[in-house]
């Protein structure tokens, strides 16, 4: 949930900043823009090691016998 709604945050911060002209909101906007690119990436990585699952241990060398 939380990475559709910064996908959705995000296009909606783009779609303003297109229009906008103002330098003071160009600058609000582009600060609102960074944040939500920062919680998607946060959530994704969260995501991510999910998915591993428990007991999954990624990319650690299992000691051989």
């Amino acid at each position: 949930m939380d990475r559709f709604i910064a996908r959705a945050n995000i296009a909606h911060f783009q779609d303003l900043l297109a229009r906008e002209t103002d330098p003071g909101q160009r600058r609000v906007i582009e600060g609102l823009l960074a944040l939500e690119r920062k919680k998607l990436e946060v959530a994704e990585s969260q995501a991510r090691d999910q998915s591993r699952g428990p007991g999954n241990l990624g990319n650690i060398a299992k000691p051989s016998r």
